[in-house]
C-alpha cells in the first residue's frame, strides 16, 4: 500500500491479555485504529494483512522476542515507527536493536500513562512526517520525470527546426528565381544564388533596399510593407541591365519572424 494511504493504526503485541487490554483502553481515546498481538509471530501475521503506522510491543514474549521481532518489522516495512517496552533491563538484546534501527524508542514497565501517550503522539508525528516526505518525494520525481520528457520534446523540435531551416536555405538558394528577403527595418538579410547573379557580388547581406534597387522598386517596397500580410505587390523594373517582373509580399511566419521577400522574374519568360 503506498505511503499517503497508510491510516493511523496502531499494533500493540504483549503476551500478557491484561497489560493489552489496560493499553486498549489508555490508547482508544486517542483515536487511533487499535490492533492487537499475543505474540511476536501473531504481530507479524498482522502486519502482512494491515497497514499499521506504530508499533508498541512487548520485550520478552515466548518463542520470539519484541526485538527480533522488530528486526523482521524493519525489514519487511520499513516506514513503521517501532517502539518496545520491558520490565527487564536487557541491555544487549535491546541496544542491539535500537543500533540496528530496529527500535524508535525504548519504554519501561510500569509506564506512566501521560508519558506513554506522549511517546506514541511523537511516533505518530514522525510516521506522518515521513509520510509526507515520501509523498514529496514521489511529486518531485514525477514533476522531473516531466521536465526531462518536456526537455526531450523540445529538443525533438529544435533538430526538427533546425533541420528544416538547413534544407529551406539549400532550396532557396539553388531555386532558379532571384530571391531577396528583406527585414522590418528594410535590411536586406537573405540572397540567393540567382540574385546575386543578378544583381552582381556587390551585393551584401545587411545592405538596405534603398542602397541597391530603384527608386520605384523601393516605392513599391514601402508599398507592401505597409499592405496586407499576404497582399502582392507587383512592379516592373530593370535590374542588372535586365528587364525584371518583380513581385513583393510581406509576410508573418513561425518563430515571431516577419519581413518581405521579393522575387524577381525575367520580363521575358
Amino acid at each position: 500500500m503506498e505511503t499517503d494511504q497508510l491510516p493511523d493504526a496502531l499494533l500493540l503485541v504483549d503476551d500478557e491479555v491484561n497489560i493489552l487490554r489496560s493499553l486498549t483502553r489508555l490508547f482508544r481515546r486517542e483515536g487511533y485504529r487499535i490492533l492487537t498481538a499475543n505474540s511476536a509471530q501473531e504481530g507479524l501475521d498482522i502486519l502482512a494483512q494491515e497497514p499499521v503506522a506504530v508499533i508498541l510491543s512487548d520485550q520478552r514474549m515466548p518463542g520470539m522476542t519484541g526485538s527480533e521481532m522488530f528486526k523482521e518489522v524493519k525489514s519487511r516495512y520499513p516506514d513503521t515507527i517501532r517502539l518496545i517496552m520491558s520490565g527487564y533491563t536487557e541491555l544487549e538484546s535491546i541496544t542491539s536493536a535500537i543500533n540496528d534501527g530496529a527500535v524508535y524508542k525504548f519504554l519501561l514497565k510500569p509506564w506512566e500513562d501521560e508519558k506513554l501517550l506522549q511517546h506514541i503522539r511523537e511516533a505518530f508525528s514522525i510516521h506522518e512526517l515521513k509520510s509526507k516526505n515520501a509523498r514529496l518525494n514521489e511529486q518531485l520525481k514525477e514533476l522531473n520525470r516531466q521536465l526531462e520528457q518536456k526537455v526531450e520534446e523540445q529538443n525533438l523540435e529544435l533538430i526538427l527546426n533546425v533541420r528544416s531551416l538547413r534544407a529551406s536555405q539549400e532550396i532557396l538558394e539553388h531555386l532558379p528565381v532571384a530571391i531577396v528577403g528583406v527585414s522590418d527595418d528594410g535590411m536586406i538579410v537573405e540572397v540567393n544564388a540567382a540574385a546575386r547573379g543578378l544583381l552582381g557580388e556587390g551585393l551584401q547581406v545587411g545592405m538596405f533596399v534603398m542602397q541597391v534597387f530603384p527608386e520605384n522598386v523601393f516605392h513599391s517596397y514601402m508599398e507592401a510593407v505597409k499592405s496586407s500580410v499576404g497582399e502582392v505587390v507587383q512592379v516592373a523594373a530593370t535590374i542588372g541591365g535586365q528587364s525584371t517582373h518583380m513581385l513583393i509580399k510581406r509576410f508573418s511566419g513561425n518563430f515571431n519572424v516577419s519581413g518581405t521577400v521579393m522575387a524577381m522574374l525575367s520580363a521575358e519568360g
